[in-house]
């Protein structure tokens, strides 16, 4: 008798779970797999791959699984303005429920592609004289997301942190490709009209290509009192150990954007931490997918800022860091 009964329960047991099984499984096939494109304007590298994986964490964070409840399409533009437009037809052809834009260059050739599929952007400065948003506060439209600093803090901060490292230098160029980064011929002009406290001249040095890269380095490199700005391009961004590499030949003080130079060789960088950046984006992708309008999502600025200093690279151009300096920061090499 006893055996019968166990039995029964057994029976009993495995029948529950065979007819909860259809139901899980007619769930999970019900659940509408969604799709979010992401439009990358660097190449498909470590540096490029990096902050995808950022997003994917920051997507998995909030329930959402590559392959299995969301598709990531990526496309990586390369530094090219060409093939970022490119990329961004494409995406948008394959209507997703999010578009993801990658700098200023990524967010305009989304922006130009679809006016309906909300976009996140990332890394963007100044989304408000791009004209991607109305305000902060209330972006209006299909865009919204995060931004890079302003360009007048970070300018600034630049100039001071150079002039601190190099006090030799009095002449700064800011370098960037006009094809990938239009504004920054914009932006110079504002910074040069505004009264400003460091005896530091800054002019534009526009570069398309390695050759011009190499070029205006070493016409720099000749003149005294000399120092770089490396502006955060999607070109420079993709050239950064060519830039590297030719500061040092040419024993150019230099200062970046991103911590991850620093270990590479640059001198110092100051600026956001781009990483975070891409990790805080996944909430709006998710807010997004959830039903929410990017017009009433702010529009969000970085909270978490890095300086790095390379104290082998200050020795080989024959600088001697200041310990105020070196107390700021984040990270030294030695």
């Amino acid at each position: 008798m006893a055996s019968y009964i166990g039995r029964r329960k057994f029976l009993a047991t495995l029948s529950g779970a065979a007819a909860a099984w259809p139901l899980a499984a007619r769930a999970q096939q019900g659940e509408r797999m969604r799709r979010v494109g992401v439009l990358m304007a660097l190449a498909n590298d470590p540096e490029g791959q990096a902050r995808v994986t950022a997003l994917k964490e920051g997507l998995q964070d909030l329930g959402w699984t590559d392959g299995r409840n969301i598709q990531i399409e990526t496309r990586f533009g390369g530094g090219d303005a060409g093939r970022i437009r490119a990329h961004a037809a494409e995406l948008v052809a394959l209507a997703p429920d999010v578009l993801v834009g990658h700098t200023t260059q990524g967010t305009r050739a989304l922006r130009q592609a679809t006016s309906s599929i909300p976009i996140v952007m990332v890394a963007v400065a100044d989304p408000v004289e791009q004209g991607f948003v109305s305000s902060f506060a209330h972006p209006g439209g299909n865009i919204t997301g995060f931004t890079l600093i302003g360009f007048f803090q970070i300018v600034g901060k630049w100039l001071e942190m150079l002039k601190e490292a190099a006090p030799g230098v009095s002449r700064a160029v800011l370098m960037f490709n006009p094809d990938t980064a239009p504004q920054y011929y914009v932006y110079l002009r504002s910074f040069e009209a505004e009264p400003r406290s460091i005896a530091v001249e800054v002019t534009a040095a526009p570069v398309r290509n390695t050759a011009e890269i190499e070029q205006a380095i070493a016409k720099l490199g000749r003149e005294p009192g000399a120092g770089l700005i490396v502006a955060p391009d999607a070109f420079t961004i993709v050239h950064h150990q060519l830039l590297i590499r030719l500061a040092q030949e040419h024993r150019l003080p230099a200062v970046y954007a991103y911590r991850t130079y620093v270990p590479q060789g640059a001198l110092m960088s100051y600026g956001p931490d781009v990483y975070d950046l891409f990790r805080r984006s996944a909430s709006y992708v998710d807010r997004i997918l959830q039903g929410a309008k990017p017009a009433d999502l702010p529009v969000q600025q970085p909270t978490k800022f890095e300086l790095a200093i390379n104290i082998n690279t200050a020795r080989a151009l024959g600088l001697q860091i200041p310990d105020k300096l070196l107390a700021l920061a984040d990270e030294v090499i030695e």
